[in-house]
């Protein structure tokens, strides 16, 4: 978890690897949706005390800001994830969605890049890794679409999480 130089937090997560099918399924959904800005990570019109499109960005459908999977999980949130080539399952990416009731299985990609990141010799370049060495993190992932406007996951939302 690198430091940020930001008035509103002191860490953030940069490269956490989404798994494909994730990534695919939440542009699939949003893919008709409007958003006003290809980052939503900052640059918002707080004027309101709420988050609000920045005068004069219009709305447009997320297939014309994200032509694909990849650009919407990596630019969404200013890199905070990358696009893996892993499925789910691997233990190698995160899921966003997952039964609560069969154990979240983040856990296990968490202890998988606290593991790589503890035995390598030398020191990791891989910004998941750096991304992932706390588990209780993960712990946060399912809280943040909360914060997020009603019907803002697309037609599938996030209550699936």
């Amino acid at each position: 978890v690198p430091q940020a130089d930001s008035s509103w937090r002191r860490e953030r997560i940069l490269g956490v690897p989404l798994c494909r099918e994730d990534c695919e399924q939440w542009w699939q959904d949003c893919r008709d949706a409007l958003t006003c800005k290809e980052n939503w990570h900052k640059g918002w019109n707080w004027a309101t005390g709420t988050n609000r499109c920045p005068w004069g960005s219009p709305c447009r459908p997320f297939s014309q800001v994200f032509p694909g999977p990849k650009e919407l999980c990596e630019r969404i949130w200013s890199g905070s994830f990358s696009y893996s080539p892993e499925r789910r399952g691997s233990g190698r990416c995160i899921q966003l969605w997952f039964d609560p009731a069969r154990g979240n299985p983040n856990a296990a990609v968490a202890r998988y890049y606290a593991w790589k990141k503890r035995s390598s010799p030398a020191p990791e370049r891989d910004r998941a890794v750096a991304a992932l060495p706390c588990p209780a993190l993960l712990l946060l992932l399912p809280l943040a679409p909360v914060l997020l406007p009603r019907g803002a996951g697309g037609p599938r939302g996030w209550g699936s999480l």
